[in-house]
């Protein structure tokens, strides 16, 4: 017998209703257990806002500006 496990996140909200923030393919009702992490929620946008220093690394670079800069004159 094969037995798979897969970690998902989710929020557990102050009544109690558990909300899966990803789709989940199962063919059949499973069992489940719930860790309630003691931190709050991170709102859907904040992520993006976490990783703009990452990404600006490699979005502020010339071969971008240059790979760009016919939206630019474009524009102009």
């Amino acid at each position: 017998m094969t037995t798979t496990h897969v970690t998902v996140e989710a929020v557990i909200d102050p009544s109690g209703v558990v909300r899966i923030l990803q789709p989940v393919d199962i063919q059949t009702s499973r069992r489940a257990l719930v860790t309630i992490l003691d931190e709050p929620v991170i709102e859907t946008a904040e992520p993006a806002l976490l990783s703009e220093n990452a990404l600006a690394e490699d979005w502020l670079r010339p071969e971008e500006d240059a790979a760009w800069s016919y939206l630019r004159s474009a524009t102009s």
